[in-house]
């Protein structure tokens, strides 16, 4: 549906704040508004940042091709953190402090996260869409200065379990999680735990859970873990990166383990399946926006923004994140026609309401609500590529599957 928006030109008028004004000019003379990110660009989570890197500059670049946002232009400051919270907060204070930056923008990863949001707090500095749907960024009541695009890891962890009950026939006793030991792996365990407890779970400590370190492929030990019970679990739920699930995957099938493998959205499709190869079919993905090939307006619009940005990259679950992602702020932004601050950027974003960007359904932001989307959509890795799947077929799958 269309919002209302203000046109009135932007008066040139310093208003004193409690910080300085994060703007400045391009080289071109115009207006310039800086927006931070801190995320993996080197390391076992590359990709994922990489990808969210992409997406919200192309979003950036599609407004700045038409004029920018009230004829200011929107510059991203990426710094690398290689997903490790032990970079992410002197990245934090870089981009607040030196580089004065107006919010920030789709980092990536839950331990980096944790560690940014109470500086974003402190600093009362948006930290908006973060690659990540861990509980620890969707607080009751919400932080201020916490605003969430994409589901949460415990409504896609729901999803899968809902689905494997009632569409697959699976008993929550045949079960089994593989997660990464920190607040990522956890956020989705938990969130899994909770969904087999509304169909009949009783003892949360008979569910079979493998674990690795985060930033390593050492998953021998989770293999085992699931392994070494007297009947093996037909589904394994996984909340970790590419590169250990896929060894993961790799390593169970060279053991004869053919389970229904299911990973959540932060997983990273396009690397997954890549690394897998033929090991990849029927691996299922959940993800927190529709398949990019969809013809959805959102879809349409991003396939040709990224295509047009720096040399045209492939589309990718990630980077339509932070497309939309950029969308969502682009949006708030237009809200707001005087010179922006760090306080306006939050009272726009939770002033939205209901919105419409393209997805095919509202979003909606408020002050009692910070995450604007709650979709879960399925996919699944057919022949080397990852499309759109449908919890119905989850029989046929269960049906053929077993150690």
């Amino acid at each position: 549906m269309e919002r209302p928006r203000t046109l009135a030109l932007f008066v040139a008028t310093v208003v004193i704040l409690a910080w300085v004004p994060v703007w400045g000019a391009s080289s071109e003379g115009t207006e310039e508004i800086s927006f931070g990110m801190s995320t993996s660009l080197t390391g076992p989570a590359a990709q994922l940042g990489l990808n969210m890197r992409i997406g919200v500059s192309a979003a950036f670049d599609e407004a700045n091709r038409s004029g920018g946002v009230h004829g200011r232009k929107l510059r991203l400051i990426s710094l690398d953190d290689g997903y490790e919270p032990s970079r992410t907060a002197p990245n934090m204070h870089e981009l607040i402090d030196v580089h004065e930056v107006l919010a920030v923008i789709g980092n990536v990863g839950t331990p980096t996260a944790v560690a940014a949001i109470p500086i974003a707090n402190a600093k009362k500095t948006a930290l908006f869409g973060a690659y990540t749907g861990a509980g620890a960024l969707r607080k009751t009541p919400a932080d201020r200065y916490v605003i969430n695009y994409r589901a949460s890891y415990a409504e896609e962890t729901a999803a899968m379990v809902d689905a494997l009950v009632n569409e697959g026939g699976v008993r929550v006793d045949e079960i089994a999680f593989f997660t990464q030991r920190d607040a990522y792996g956890d956020a989705g365990y938990i969130g899994g735990i909770t969904a087999l407890k509304r169909h009949g779970l009783t003892d949360d400590t008979s569910v079979v859970h493998g674990r690795y370190e985060r930033n390593t492929t050492a998953v021998e030990n989770g293999l085992a873990d699931i392994l070494g019970v007297k009947t093996p679990a037909r589904v394994v739920i996984m909340v970790g990166a590419y590169e250990p699930c896929a060894a993961f995957i790799k390593l169970a099938r060279e053991f004869d383990y053919h389970p229904i493998f299911l990973n959540v959205s932060f997983v990273g499709s396009a690397p997954l399946s890549r690394s897998l190869g033929s090991d990849g079919d029927g691996v299922i993905i959940t993800q927190v926006v529709p398949h990019f090939q969809t013809d959805l307006p959102i879809t349409e619009a991003y396939r040709e923004a990224i295509g047009g940005y720096d040399g045209g990259s492939a589309p990718c679950f990630g980077s339509l994140e932070g497309y939309i992602a950029g969308r969502i702020l682009i949006l708030a932004l237009q809200d707001i026609s005087e010179m922006p601050t760090r306080e306006t950027v939050i009272d726009a974003l939770e002033g939205m309401g209901k919105f419409d960007i393209g997805l095919g359904h509202e979003l909606e932001l408020g002050s009692g609500n910070h995450q604007a989307c709650h979709g879960v959509w399925p996919t699944v890795i057919r022949n080397g590529r990852v499309v759109p799947f449908a919890w119905s077929e989850l029989a046929s799958l269960v049906g053929g599957t077993g150690p």
